[in-house]
C-alpha cells in the first residue's frame, strides 16, 4: 500500500527541498510495528539533518520527523502488548513526517489516556532533556530560584513546568511580550524580555537581582548562550549552577574563570542523551520518570501551531524563524488538534 510522505532527497540549506512522495510501505517485520501517524513534532533537528549539518545523517531521501504519535495499524508476529487501534507515542530519529511508519516495537509507548496526539507527540525530546537538565545534572531543590532562558521555546518551557512541578521559584526570559504572556499564563512566577534596544540579548541581570534580594538565581537553565551566558554569570548566586543546554544565538561564549572562582558556581553540559548512551539504566529512569509526569499530568505540553503534512515545510519555517512558542506539529490521517 502507498502512503505520503514528506521526503528529504537532497541536503540544502533550504527546508523547501522537501518533497511530498507516495511511498510503497511492505507489512511490518516480526518485530516491527506499523503505525497510522497522527501528529508529529517539528524539532530542529529535523531542519539540521535537512541542511547535513547534524551529527545523525540518514540515508537518502528521508523524511524528518523524529517523535511522533498515532495508532497502532498492524503488528509483527513477534510483537506483544500492542494491538490494532491502540493509540500509541513513538520516539525515533526520522520518519514521522508520513502517514503510516514501521517502527521497532521498543520505540513504542501508549499514549495516556487523558493525552492528545498532538501533546503526546511533543513531550518527550524537550522534556526529557529538561528533566535531565533539572533533576539529574542541576540538582534543583524546592524553594531554590530558577531562570530560565528562552523559555518560550519548547525546551524552555518544558523546564518552566518541570520547574515549577518540582518547587521552585521561575523567572522565565524569552525575547517577545506576547511569549511572555503565554509564559505567565503557564505558571512562570516572574517573566523578563531580554531583548536589550540595540536588538541584543541580554537585558536581564538586574531585574533578577532585584527579584532575588541582590542574591541571584540558584539555578539557570541556559539554551541560548552569547551574551545571555556572559550576563547569566553575572546573576547567579554564590554556589550556583549554570546549565549550558546549547546555543540558540549562535554564539559559544567563554566562561569568566574568576566568576567561577569567587562565587563557587559551577558551570553543567548537559546532553541528555548522551545520558542514556553512557548509562542505560539511568536513560531508562529518566524516561519512565518524564512519561510517568505526562501520565499523571504533572507536565503539559504546549502546543501552539499544527499544519498538515503538505504543509510540512511552514511547521519547520514557523520554528526556523523562531515563532514557535512551546511546540509545533505536522498532523496526518484527518487529525485535528483543535477538536481535542
Amino acid at each position: 500500500m502507498r502512503h505520503a510522505t514528506m521526503r528529504c532527497h537532497q541536503l540544502s540549506e533550504h527546508i523547501e527541498v522537501l518533497q511530498m512522495d507516495e511511498v510503497e510501505l511492505p507489512e511490518p517485520s516480526d518485530d516491527e510495528i506499523q503505525i497510522e501517524v497522527k501528529a508529529c513534532a517539528a524539532n530542529f533537528p529535523d531542519i539540521l539533518m535537512i541542511q547535513g549539518g547534524y551529527q545523525f545523517k540518514p540515508a537518502l531521501p528521508f523524511a524528518p520527523g523524529g517523535e511522533f504519535s498515532g495508532i497502532v495499524a498492524e503488528v509483527g508476529s513477534n510483537v506483544t502488548g500492542f494491538n490494532p487501534g491502540d493509540r500509541v507515542v513513538v520516539g525515533s530519529r526520522v520518519g514521522g513526517f508520513a502517514e503510516r511508519i514501521n517502527v521497532a516495537a521498543e520505540t513504542v509507548r501508549p499514549i495516556p489516556p487523558s493525552v492528545s496526539f498532538a501533546k503526546a507527540a511533543g513531550y518527550a525530546t524537550a522534556y526529557l532533556t529538561a528533566y535531565v537538565a533539572l533533576a539529574i545534572r542541576g540538582q534543583l531543590k524546592a524553594g531554590e530560584t530558577l531562570l530560565v532562558h528562552g523559555a518560550a521555546g519548547g525546551v524552555g518551557m518544558a523546564a518552566v513546568d518541570l520547574g515549577k512541578h518540582m518547587g521552585a521559584k521561575v523567572i522565565a526570559t524569552a525575547g517577545s511580550d506576547a511569549k511572555l504572556e503565554v509564559l505567565q499564563t503557564r505558571g512562570a512566577d516572574h517573566v523578563i524580555n531580554y531583548t536589550c534596544p540595540d536588538g541584543s540579548l541580554g537585558g536581564f541581570r538586574e531585574i533578577v537581582k532585584e527579584l532575588t534580594a541582590g542574591e541571584g538565581a540558584d539555578v539557570i537553565f541556559d539554551p541560548v548562550g552569547g551574551s545571555v551566558f556572559d550576563e547569566s554569570m553575572r546573576c547567579i548566586n554564590w554556589g550556583g549552577r549554570i546549565l549550558t543546554i546549547g546555543f540558540t544565538s549562535g554564539v559559544w561564549p567563554k566562561a569568566a574563570v574568576n566568576h567561577i572562582l569567587i562565587k563557587q558556581i559551577s558551570v553543567i553540559g548537559v546532553r541528555a542523551g548522551e545520558i542514556g548512551r553512557r548509562d542505560p539504566a539511568l536513560g531508562i529512569k529518566c524516561r519512565d520518570a518524564v512519561y510517568e509526569l505526562l501520565a499523571s499530568g504533572h507536565i503539559d505540553p504546549y502546543v501552539c501551531a499544527h499544519f498538515p503534512l503538505g504543509k510540512a515545510v511552514d511547521a519547520l519555517a514557523m520554528l526556523r524563524d523562531r515563532q514557535v512558542i512551546g511546540k509545533v506539529v505536522v498532523t496526518m490521517n484527518g487529525y485535528d488538534p483543535s477538536l481535542d
